[in-house]
């Protein structure tokens, strides 16, 4: 049986809809509620990784895991130890491009490599998925579109290789029931680095009517950031961005294509199926 964790998080919910109905599958979530897609035969849970009580059930029977976890709470060494002691023989975990440059020692990055050691010290197999920044991650700038026709961001020249989520999906959906992947590591980008001014005009062609590019000061995006996330978290982020800057997030990796056998998805191609949320 595979267990399916962060079920209702950008990558997790596609890892639901595309893994095979026929598949035994459980799926963790704090508020199973919110769980949307699962198969008719998929069995949904509650669980917490801070409650290890609550995982001793949920990991029952469980041989593959897709885990998926936040900076928000303590590492995964909880988790892992509860997943071996259950007979898991196989996790994939999400982890972060970041963790391969020697120069991104903000506090995200340091958790991931963090997890990522915990994770190939535990005594399970393992798969290391190592996405670049989401293309989905520029729905934060839809309010904005909608209302003033603006997007706002920090550092528009920065070039990014961005990865479609429903690529990063498809290569978990494959670690997870294919034989050939444990042990390796995954990083996952698009087809191209693209800017967020390019972006924008992408957008604006979609959407057949002109927006403009406003770029935000470091203390215009901290106050921004601080209205969604701890002040630690913030900093994570705008130190990221500043590597950006510096083109450290600019390289396009061929992986994505060669496990799925076809091109990796372009910005304009998500952009296109996400329209209807720019308005």
């Amino acid at each position: 049986m595979i267990l399916v964790t962060g079920a209702t998080g950008t990558i997790g919910r596609e890892v639901v809809r595309g893994l095979p109905a026929d598949l035994a599958v459980r799926i963790m979530a704090r508020d199973p509620a919110r769980v949307r897609g699962a198969g008719p035969a998929a069995e949904i849970v509650a669980g917490d990784f801070t409650d290890p009580a609550s995982l001793a059930g949920v990991l029952q029977g469980i041989r593959t895991v897709f885990l998926v976890t936040n900076p928000d709470g303590d590492d995964d060494s909880g988790f892992l130890r509860s997943a071996r002691s259950a007979g898991v023989r196989h996790v994939v975990k999400l982890s972060a491009a970041a963790v391969a440059d020697s120069r991104a020692e903000d506090l995200i990055t340091r958790w991931q490599r963090r997890n990522e050691d915990l994770l190939r010290e535990s005594g399970m197999q393992w798969t290391l998925l190592r996405p670049r920044a989401f293309m989905s991650n520029t729905l934060s700038w839809a309010r904005s579109v909608r209302s003033d026709d603006v997007v706002r961001a920090l550092y528009g020249t920065s070039a990014n290789a961005c990865v479609d989520p429903r690529d990063v999906a498809e290569v978990a959906v494959r670690a997870l029931t294919d034989d050939g992947h444990a042990g390796r590591i995954h990083t996952l980008t698009g087809p191209e680095a693209i800017t967020a001014v390019q972006q924008t005009a992408l957008l604006a062609e979609l959407l057949r009517r002109p927006l403009r590019f406003e770029e935000l000061e470091p203390v215009q995006a901290r106050a921004a950031l601080g209205a969604r996330y701890p002040a630690d978290i913030v900093e994570a982020l705008l130190e990221s961005a500043e590597r950006g800057r510096e083109g450290s997030k600019a390289e396009v990796d061929g992986t994505v294509a060669a496990l799925l056998g076809r091109p990796a998805g372009t910005f304009r191609g998500w952009a296109s199926d996400h329209l209807g949320a720019f308005g």
